[in-house]
């Protein structure tokens, strides 16, 4: 009997599990409407209080929300939208204004949220300076040039992350724009970071089982006072404020939780870590053939000699050359087109770059170029690379006197 209690118990408790994953992997990877702002209310009462004059006022509007990757843009305006939707007389105002119809093609629509909802979806659009690249910007032309007219009224949101968006605008669409601009600049310091991270991982009373629920946000609070979450945390905090970046770190640490591991750890978040700190590129490094990975050793001690000044392939496969012929019991001696064969895949693989665009008449081997790689990142990636030959390592090791 009580076997099979265990059992039920196991049961339960795994299906709270999947919901938890299920409800924090939709808060980490959806700009919700549903989870809390942080340290934007100023600018959310600045863009609800523009919408509010469209939705209730018929007053025609445009702005522009501006702020870096992740600063909470799209956040920020579905919250706005969502509580526009809510207000019960701007709904029915702008359902008056907007005279919809109940059938849209073959969707039919039973309620202004929908017909609201349906219409958001279609013309919300990220990335605004996209549209200033069009050919004589004749969307934003159009859509400002709307705004103009009593009778369509109507508010125009960009989201953007240039701050110089305005002069990338015709001079025509520029004067029909309103000039409202709403900054985002993820201005909140390490504390508000820190309550960020507990307020994500928290689950919150809706949760079918308070108990299990309570417990689970202990665990997040003492997760937050823990010391080692914390410079963990502080790690990407120095880096990015980017909540993105936070909730990519909180997504690998949540694939960790499983039945006999039902909490998250101080050991998950830091193992999570490493996984967000991979460098890609020692990655791409450690992928690479030993005939590639010679010029890039090459270009180590180029760089050693002439202290961080432009190579061409000339000079990298003397380089090689000078190598080969110490080592000739050892290394194999490719043929010159075969070595430029291999430096050219370094350049599509973005490891070395010209430094000037290619002119049809330049000798490739001449061009100049610059290492996208530096020191260390070489060293690393040679440490973990599958049966390195030992005199690969010992040439990137090597001194220049040994030269």
């Amino acid at each position: 009997m009580s076997s099979r209690k265990s059992k039920s118990n196991n049961l339960i408790q795994a299906e709270y599990l999947s919901r938890v994953q299920r409800i924090l992997r939709e808060r980490f990877c959806h700009q919700s409407p549903h989870s809390n702002l942080f340290g934007v209310q100023v600018q959310y009462k600045h863009l609800i209080e523009l919408l509010k004059r469209t939705a209730i006022h018929g007053e025609s509007n445009s702005a522009l929300i501006i702020g870096p990757r992740g600063s909470g843009k799209i956040m920020l305006i579905n919250h706005a939208l969502k509580e526009l939707i809510e207000v019960e007389e701007g709904v029915k105002m702008y359902y008056k204004q907007l005279n919809l119809e109940t059938v849209v093609g073959d969707k039919v629509f039973g309620s202004f949220a929908e017909n609201l909802s349906f219409l958001l979806e279609d013309l919300k659009k990220d990335e605004f300076d996209l549209f200033a690249h069009h050919k004589n910007q004749t969307l934003l032309y159009n859509l400002f040039d709307i705004s103009q007219f009593a009778q369509t009224p109507v508010a125009v949101i960009g989201l953007t992350h240039r701050l110089h968006i305005l002069e990338l605008l015709e001079k025509r669409v520029k004067s029909r724009f309103f000039h409202w601009q709403i900054h985002l600049m993820n201005s909140f310091g390490f504390p508000q970071y820190l309550k960020i991270f507990r307020e994500q991982l928290s689950l919150t009373a809706v949760f079918p089982d308070k108990i299990f629920a309570e417990k689970w946000n202990e665990k997040a609070q003492n997760l937050s006072e823990d010391r080692s979450v914390q410079e963990v945390l502080q790690k990407h905090f120095n880096v990015s404020k980017n909540l993105r970046s936070l909730h990519m770190l909180l997504r690998l640490a949540l694939n960790r939780i499983t039945p006999s591991h039902p909490f998250m750890t101080a050991a998950d978040l830091m193992e999570a870590n490493q996984l967000c700190s991979v460098d890609s590129k020692a990655n791409i490094v450690r992928g690479l053939s030993v005939l590639e990975i010679c010029p890039i050793i090459a270009m180590k001690h180029l760089n050693d000699i002439y202290e961080e000044e432009p190579f061409n392939f000339k000079m990298v496969y003397n380089e090689f050359q000078k190598f080969v012929q110490r080592r000739a019991h050892s290394v194999y001696n490719f043929e010159k087109p075969v070595v430029m064969k291999a430096f050219e895949h370094l350049q599509q693989l973005e490891l070395i770059r010209p430094l000037e665009r290619t002119s049809v008449n330049a000798q490739r081997e001449y061009q100049l170029m610059k290492r996208l790689l530096d020191n260390t990142q070489i060293m690393n990636a040679l440490q973990k690379y599958p049966n390195s030959p030992t005199y690969v390592r010992q040439w990137a090791t090597s001194s220049l006197n040994w030269l």
